[in-house]
């Protein structure tokens, strides 16, 4: 079912805009014509009362200068013809006050009361016309020889001159809506002329739209722009048919490739789950893979640790067997002088000297051996283990130093702390210890590859509830080309010449997994890296 959207049609719509423009039209135009029709009477009655005013102010004069009111008054009489006249009011001026007017005669029409002007202010306040609903008033100046000698006051009647207007305006109002009326039908006639061809032109292409049947055409139309139009529509139909026919042919051949795409996607769907299936297991055996590699990886820095502290621990011990030894040499040939009764106080005296020298290269060298091992055990411990325990930051920082002491040995590589003394703090010692292990050796390695010198600065500053570490080396910084990927495995400058590429990654799973931290750096070519790591600790 087609549903047509609701608009206007033509025939509504030119009617209308015709009757709303004829309606201002009409509207506007009678406006005109009432008002002109009413300025040109006001200014006819206005142009006869002013003869009428010049006549009667002409008459006055004399009365006036005779004082004859009497005389006036029966020539003012003799006006009552004049139907449109309401009141006459003649004024002569006070000889001795010329400010002040007195009442000299008067002319009224019937008997009604009226309060005249008695004023010369209000007499010349009316100098101008004064136009009211049903009257009209104004008064003229009464001159001899250039004299003012009185005024003159006129009222006029407006009922007749306001009824002409009215009646006149009805006889207007009729003519122009018998023309209004007049100019709808001719409208109304000529729309049903135009009109009635797009009414058939519709009715052929709802008809052929309903039936969907594009071989139909629609008639000639008695007019051309209309004619035009149905040939238009008439050779897109035919088009529509063409391409009809060509899109139901298209559609066969779809549904036919359509087919064969569909056992083919069947097929590799199938193959495809093959590989899916292997890939996951691939996939699953890498995890497992990198995994023991990253184990391996920790277990290869502990490795690299304990050769270096026993390479440490073996100079101390063997200082300490050579003094031992040569301190029992002395003592058996003390006790030989003893037995045979040859011994010297000289020679004891410096039996007591060389023993005290070699004692005390035995405690030094004994003691250094201790701390190493110490250091060591405790390093070990805190690798191996990922409990929480109470420790002191910077104490930390000196095990680990001193653990990676061969590698520091007969180098120029400075490590620095920037640590409270008394920073004591409950956290994981041993993903901080791995942390900062794999940060020096991967700057001793890469940083500072190639230079005889280099400085390790680590700053640590306690935060409200965390610990905030800034590690920074002053080496050959990050290459460009792996910023975005040093955290990733297998990501190294050395392949090949021992680095495993796992070092950045175990440190950042450590910092993030095991200390629920973050880390970020900066580095620029030759300026070195700077890392910032922040973790939270447990509060007391």
């Amino acid at each position: 079912m087609i549903t047509h959207k609701r608009v206007p049609s033509i025939h509504r719509k030119v009617n209308s805009w015709f009757m709303l423009y004829s309606s201002i039209v009409f509207l506007i135009g009678y406006s005109i014509v009432v008002v002109t029709i009413s300025t040109a009477a006001e200014e006819q009655i206005t142009k006869n009362a002013s003869q009428w005013a010049k006549v009667i102010s002409h008459k006055s004069i004399k009365a006036l200068i005779d004082n004859a009111p009497k005389r006036l008054n029966d020539d003012l009489q003799t006006l009552t013809s004049i139907t449109e006249l309401n009141y006459i009011y003649i004024y002569r001026l006070n000889p001795e006050e010329k400010q002040k007017v007195k009442l000299f005669s008067s002319y009224k029409r019937g008997s009604n009361f009226y309060q005249p002007p008695d004023t010369l202010a209000q007499l010349t306040s009316l100098l101008s016309p004064q136009f009211y609903d049903n009257y009209f008033e104004f008064s003229v100046p009464i001159n001899n020889s250039d004299q003012l000698i009185g005024y003159l006051y006129i009222q006029f009647d407006l009922d007749d001159l306001n009824m002409q207007i009215f009646k006149l305006a009805i006889y207007t109002l009729v003519i122009a809506i018998m023309m209004l009326l007049i100019a709808f039908a001719i409208v109304a006639r000529l729309q049903r002329t135009v009109t009635a061809p797009i009414q058939q032109l519709i009715t052929n292409i709802q008809l052929i739209a309903q039936q969907k049947d594009f071989s139909m055409r629609c008639d000639d139309m008695p007019y051309q722009e209309l004619d035009i139009l149905a040939k238009n529509i008439n050779i897109m139909l035919s088009r529509a048919e063409r391409y009809i026919a060509r899109q139901e042919e298209s559609e066969q051949q779809f549904i036919q490739l359509n087919k064969s795409l569909e056992d083919k996607v069947s097929h590799r769907t199938d193959a495809l789950k093959e590989s899916n299936q292997e890939l996951l297991s691939t996939l699953e055996t890498l995890h497992q893979y990198q995994g023991q590699l990253v184990e391996s990886e920790k277990m290869a820095s502990l490795g690299d640790m304990v050769a270096g502290v026993a390479h440490e621990v073996n100079t101390p011990i063997g200082l300490g067997v050579t003094s031992s030894s040569l301190l029992y040499d002395r003592l058996v040939d003390i006790k030989q002088a003893f037995e045979n009764k040859t011994l010297k106080s000289s020679q004891l005296k410096k039996f007591f000297a060389e023993s005290d020298e070699n004692l005390n290269i035995i405690m030094r060298n004994l003691q250094r051996a201790a701390d190493l091992i110490t250091s060591f055990k405790q390093v070990a411990v805190d690798q191996s283990s990922s409990e929480d325990r109470r420790f002191n930051f910077k104490g930390l920082l000196r095990e680990v130093v001193l653990t990676l002491a061969p590698q520091l040995k007969n180098t120029n590589y400075k490590v620095e702390f920037d640590c409270p003394e008394d920073l004591i703090i409950t956290s994981k010692p041993g993903p901080i210890n791995q942390v900062l292990v794999n940060l020096i050796i991967n700057s001793i390695i890469h940083g500072f590859d190639g230079r005889e010198y280099g400085t390790i600065s680590i700053a640590v500053v306690l935060l409200k509830n965390q610990i905030s570490i800034q590690y920074h080396d002053d080496g050959m910084g990050i290459k460009e080309e792996i910023k975005s990927k040093i955290f990733d495995p297998f990501i190294t400058t050395k392949r090949g010449s021992g680095g495993s590429g796992l070092g950045m990654h175990l440190v950042y799973n450590l910092i993030t997994q095991a200390l629920n931290g973050t880390i970020s750096f900066e580095s620029y070519p030759n300026a070195g890296v700077t890392f910032d790591i922040n973790f939270p600790i447990l509060n007391e």
